[in-house]
């Protein structure tokens, strides 16, 4: 017995991709660029315990491979936020990564391309990299002991809004296809919303241009804060679409805990509670099995 558990930690610390370099998105320059680079670290802010790590000027985007230790087959693509013009990869990532993990999900987070310029629609190039990036995990599903059809999204913030776009795009791509890892389906099976950023067009009343839940919308959890100054009147929107087209959701928007928290804890607040909830979301799918 011992023998046995010691190969089967071998094989699962082995396996291809867990905890190695991070992975290029692109085989060479991402769609319009002409530089690869990865990004750099801003100082971290005074007062945050721990810190929070923000990356700005990314130009080649790359993927870190969090395999589950004991893994149920089910997988997703983490977006992090941070406004389209940085990437917070520990707050709204591998934090992330490490409580799906802990359910048997592996994860798989994406640094994305930011967008320097306020003039250019931020979310253009994290769509572009998301779509890429969960056909490639598709491709390698094998390889990585993921089942094809039970791959998700979760979206932070600007990932949750880039997410819900990529859940609108029809299965068509944003780029020109490069390869036989285009030729993947990118849809994924299921979605998870965290605050996502400025959904709500209020001289509309609706969604934003460029978001609509089609009828073919995976299952999506939504999370949001009554207080959050990106209202959340996009992510009821959005669960109301949801509803309307009878697919499988859930919506939970909290009285205060405001933006950024990812899965940390906010004084006077029950936000931290969300993972929870999210978690017995996903196992009345059936993933975690």
């Amino acid at each position: 017995m011992h023998r046995s558990w010691l190969l089967l930690t071998f094989l699962v610390c082995a396996r291809p991709g867990s905890g190695s370099e991070p992975l290029d998105i692109w085989p060479k320059f991402a769609p319009g660029e002409t530089t690869r680079q990865v990004g750099e670290k801003l100082p971290a802010n005074r007062g945050e315990t721990p810190p929070i790590t923000r990356v700005v000027n990314v130009t080649q985007p790359t993927m870190t491979v969090h395999l589950a230790a004991q893994p149920t087959g089910t997988a997703v693509v983490i977006l992090p936020g941070g406004g389209f013009g940085k990437v917070v990869p520990d707050l709204e990532g591998t934090e992330a990564a490490t409580w799906l993990n802990r359910h048997g999900v592996s994860a798989f987070v994406l640094s994305y391309r930011t967008t320097a310029d306020s003039k250019s629609p931020g979310w253009v190039k994290p769509l572009q990299d998301a779509q890429r990036a969960l056909a490639l995990v598709r491709s390698r599903a094998d390889q990585w002991g993921i089942r094809k059809n039970r791959i998700g999204l979760l979206g932070f913030s600007a990932g949750g809004q880039v997410a819900a776009r990529l859940l609108n795009d029809g299965g068509h791509h944003s780029y020109d296809r490069l390869d036989e890892i285009d030729d993947v389906s990118h849809r994924p099976d299921f979605a998870i919303l965290v605050y996502p950023w400025n959904m709500y067009d209020a001289k509309t009343d609706g969604l934003i241009e460029g978001i609509a839940v089609p009828e073919n919308c995976p299952p999506t959890c939504l999370v949001h804060t009554d207080d959050d100054r990106s209202s959340s009147l996009g992510a009821v929107l959005y669960y109301a679409g949801l509803k309307k087209h009878g697919i499988p959701a859930e919506l939970h928007v909290y009285g205060n805990g405001g933006h950024g928290y990812g899965l940390r804890t906010v004084t006077g607040s029950q936000i931290s509670s969300w993972p929870d909830h999210a978690a017995h979301w996903l196992g009345t799918r059936g993933l975690l099995e």
